[in-house]
């Protein structure tokens, strides 16, 4: 990788989720507090299935709301809630300062297979339309290059994300994926389709590559042979992982942007030394004494 290729202003996004411990809670913030002076364009919280979690989420993001500078976008699902419950949370959000929701059909509980609410949205589509009726939000919503593990094809997957998108989704985030070539297929036919939106990578670094594997075939996405390669003989040597996570991620990255792919989405995993490490070596710097700036809060 020449640095050489580095020219266009890169914009960043970061998720989160709500922890469930105060040992957790206390990783996460580092992690903010570590990210905040990159000055990402937003920082998404996921949403849970149940109702602690939900709530999880809702204090993390009004945190993220009162204690730092930055734009949070709060995970909205479909999962075990009514109509009138799901806009009374998005409510909530609108009326505390929050203008950008990540709507998702959800997952259900562990072992079981989705099932709508009987009086909620029952999917995607639909909790955006009713978000669209509600407030001026951007919205966010999910996309698959490789197709969702429950898609009958690809065909049927990218009808899904058009719908979501006429019905009035602003922004697609995919699923992370290890082959760009999969994500420029999946861009050139979603263009075809019609579909005008961003649709912006998501970067998954690779902390446990053992791990990764378990959770990548689950959600149906492809790993290049060459990454175990990478990873072998890696599993007790956790400083050496994270240094080719990071150089490995970071590579991905540029060869986007060398197609012109200049935003991307990193999925954190609440941990920020290696997304902080991605964006250096992309030229992000820290915007010292700017927004997010340490000395600026005594």
């Amino acid at each position: 990788m020449t640095h050489a290729a580095i020219a266009h202003p890169f914009e960043v996004s970061f998720e989160f989720f709500p922890p469930n411990t105060p040992e957790m809670e206390e990783t996460l913030w580092r992690s903010i507090k570590r990210l905040e002076p990159l000055a990402p364009r937003f920082v998404s919280v996921t949403y849970g299935a149940n109702g602690s979690t939900r709530e999880r989420t809702h204090r993390t993001v009004r945190r993220i709301l009162t204690e730092t500078t930055l734009v949070p976008a709060a995970h909205l699902t479909c999962v075990g809630a009514n109509k009138d419950d799901v806009l009374a949370v998005a409510d909530e959000y609108w009326d505390a300062g929050v203008r950008h929701i990540v709507a998702l059909r959800g997952d259900p509980p562990v072992g079981t297979a989705y099932a709508p609410h009987p009086e909620g949205f029952p999917f995607a589509t639909e909790l955006v339309q009713g978000l669209r009726t509600r407030h001026d939000f951007e919205i966010s919503v999910s996309a698959y290059p490789e197709g969702h593990p429950e898609a009958p094809s690809l065909h049927v997957d990218l009808d899904n994300l058009k719908r979501k998108v006429d019905a009035g989704a602003t922004r697609a985030i995919t699923q992370f994926f290890f082959d760009n070539d999969v994500y420029f297929r999946f861009v050139e036919r979603a263009q075809r389709a019609g579909i005008k939106v961003p649709i912006v990578p998501g970067i998954m670094p690779v902390t446990n590559f053992v791990q990764m594997r378990k959770f990548a075939a689950r959600t149906g996405a492809s790993i290049p042979s060459h990454m175990g390669w990478l990873f072998e003989g890696l599993e007790n040597d956790a400083d050496t992982r994270r240094l080719v996570a990071a150089t490995v991620a970071a590579e991905q990255c540029q060869a986007l942007a060398n197609h012109g792919v200049y935003e991307f989405h990193f999925y954190t995993l609440n941990r920020a030394d290696l997304s902080y490490a991605i964006c250096h070596i992309l030229g992000l710097r820290s915007e010292v004494g700017g927004r997010g700036s340490e000395g600026e809060r005594g």
